[in-house]
């Protein structure tokens, strides 16, 4: 392990909720596999310690070396960047989009379903649940869609992420849902929820909900999908949109 640069304070004097896009910008500013020693300290409020500051680390695109540990209220813990995607997350989310796993080209170009032949991008334009092409903190900022992933581990397919994997995002997003309190979630891509829920699963809205949000499953957007046609796509997302305007 290469010696760790040590980040002080990250989080100081602003909410909990600001840590997202404060460390997804940490993250963009590393290379793969350079360690930090980072110690988060946000104001203190309900629910922050030790569980969420490792919670933020994963979602942003680290992975933990050893326990973390506390001093006062401040969370400290080394972490590793990995070749990953950070969260875009923050407070007053309408609609908070949980994929399977970054892609390496994601992850390589920071941004969500960034492969030209995804379809993604174009089904959220053509809802109208974002404006901007390719753009997750204006999706965020501007109308209240945020992005995370189950697993923070890029693969180049899906079925090579293991089921504890699965379960270990599946809590963590959970987590992230209960302290955000997202209008709605919308599971982009089948595999997950029916890995860890339901086994029959069929897309649309789910009768389990989300850390206590409602929860509406979509097929994958990618192009190797080809049972789903952009169409098809956009109605979903619409929908969802809609649970979580009705929610």
């Amino acid at each position: 392990m290469s010696q760790s640069r040590l980040i002080l304070n990250l989080g100081s004097g602003r909410p909990a909720s600001s840590l997202p896009l404060e460390l997804a910008d940490l993250h963009g500013s590393l290379i793969t596999g350079e360690c930090i020693s980072c110690r988060l300290e946000p104001l203190l409020e309900e629910g922050w310690g030790p569980v969420r500051g490792v919670d933020l680390l994963v979602g942003a695109g680290f992975s933990i070396d050893g326990a973390p540990r506390t001093q006062g209220s401040a969370v400290c813990a080394r972490a590793v960047r990995i070749r990953s995607l950070p969260d875009t997350v923050g407070p007053g989310m309408r609609l908070l989009i949980v994929g399977l796993n970054p892609s390496p080209y994601s992850a390589d170009h920071g941004v969500a379903y960034a492969r030209p032949g995804n379809r993604f991008w174009p089904a959220v334009l053509a809802a109208g649940i974002a404006s901007i092409d390719r753009d997750p903190r204006h999706a965020l900022r501007s109308h209240g869609l945020g992005m995370t992933d189950l697993v923070r581990r890029t693969t180049r397919r899906a079925d090579q992420v293991d089921l504890s994997e699965f379960q270990a995002g599946f809590a963590r997003v959970s987590r992230l849902v209960e302290w955000l309190c997202p209008k709605a979630v919308c599971f982009v891509g089948l595999g997950g929820w029916r890995a860890v829920v339901e086994r029959k699963a069929q897309a649309g809205v789910q009768q389990r909900m989300l850390g206590g949000r409602p929860v509406y499953v979509m097929p994958h957007t990618s192009g190797l999908n080809a049972h789903s046609r952009l169409a098809d796509l956009t109605a979903h997302l619409a929908a969802a949109a809609t649970l979580a305007d009705k929610s």
